[in-house]
C-alpha cells in the first residue's frame, strides 16, 4: 500500500470504538468481535487489488497486463476507483449484514 493514511485513520477508528464498546459494556468477548469485525472490514476496503478489480469483468480471469497498470497508475486519487453497481451493492450487502450482526451482538 503506497499510502498508509487511509489504513491509520481506520486503525485508530477502530481503536476509538473498541474504547467506547469495552467502556460501556464491561465485556471483553464484545470489545474482540468488535476488533475481528473491524479488521475484517479494513482488510475489505483497503486491501484489494483494485487495479485488477477496476477492469471490466470480462478481464478479471486474465493477468493485468503492464499497459493497463500503467494507465491506471497515472490516474490520481478517487479517480483510480471506478464506480461500479455491482461492487456497491455487494459491498452494502456485505457490510450491511455485519454491521446488523455486530451490532445485535453488541446491543444485547
Amino acid at each position: 500500500m503506497a499510502n498508509d493514511g487511509p489504513l491509520k485513520t481506520s486503525l485508530l477508528f477502530l481503536a476509538t470504538l473498541m474504547l467506547i464498546v469495552v467502556l460501556s459494556t464491561h465485556s471483553f468477548n464484545k470489545m474482540l468481535v468488535t476488533y475481528i469485525v473491524g479488521i475484517l472490514g479494513i482488510a475489505g476496503l483497503l486491501l484489494p487489488d483494485w487495479d485488477y478489480f477496476n477492469r471490466d469483468f470480462s478481464r478479471w480471469p486474465y493477468p493485468v497486463t503492464s499497459e493497463e497498470r500503467t494507465s491506471l497508475a497515472q490516474l490520481s486519487g478517487f479517480q483510480r476507483f471506478a464506480y461500479s453497481p455491482m461492487r456497491v451493492i455487494a459491498y452494502s450487502l456485505v457490510y450491511g449484514y455485519a454491521m446488523y450482526k455486530w451490532w445485535e451482538y453488541i446491543s444485547n
